[in-house]
């Protein structure tokens, strides 16, 4: 397999070069802004949240990171460096996120935001397992994941020359009994339209 060909490096290497196309140092939290405030009402004071997939930190760290202990992790080095200075009371680790390990019962919460999407399926179902294992009883995932089945990729993505993303979608109805297997129980689950498709914005608890 040429290195180009092997999906996560696609990944890492278009986010590298659409990062501020993607999302600027002053964007709004836009259609994050619910999604957070229904993260936010499940935290105590100083929960530990992890962040898969936390891009350059906005909006999900900047906004939680005043008030709780984040971690986010993300593939690509331009977005982590982004992060380490857009939000500095957060941690942020440049590494694959199906590789990083942490023990069980270690977070409060963990988001998962149209990042999940960027894995291989075979993986897909793996991460959710480790996810239920990191978070603690009663914590919470949310997440964005695929509405329809669909693997392909995107040339030139956001107007980026050679800014090529690749994505790998289930369908809702595989991530929800991918949820269930892993042994988080769904509590909310809402269609986000985009273009003539959309994803689904998940929330389940440990």
């Amino acid at each position: 397999m040429a290195i180009l060909d092997d999906p996560k490096t696609v990944v890492r290497h278009g986010y590298d070069l659409v990062s501020r196309a993607y999302r600027s140092d002053d964007a709004t939290d836009g259609e994050y802004a619910e999604w957070i405030e229904q993260l936010e009402s499940r935290l105590r004071p100083r929960s530990r949240i992890l962040d898969l997939g936390c891009g350059c930190g906005i909006p999900l760290a900047r906004q939680l990171a005043p008030n709780y202990d984040v971690t986010g992790i993300d593939i690509s080095p331009v977005q982590i460096a982004r992060a380490r200075k857009l939000v500095p009371g957060a941690t942020f680790v440049c590494a694959d996120m199906t590789m990083t390990k942490f023990g069980d019962a270690t977070f409060d919460a963990i988001a998962c935001l149209y990042s999940l999407i960027h894995l291989p399926l075979d993986e897909q179902p793996v991460l959710l397992r480790s996810i239920s294992a990191w978070l603690r009883p009663g914590g919470v995932l949310i997440a964005t994941v695929g509405h329809h089945a669909w693997t392909g990729m995107e040339k030139n993505w956001l107007g980026v020359e050679g800014g090529d993303m690749w994505w790998s979608h289930a369908d809702v109805e595989t991530y929800r009994r991918w949820i269930a297997v892993a042994g988080l129980r769904l509590e909310f689950e809402r269609f986000v339209p985009e273009g003539k498709s959309g994803h689904v914005f998940l929330l389940a608890q440990r």
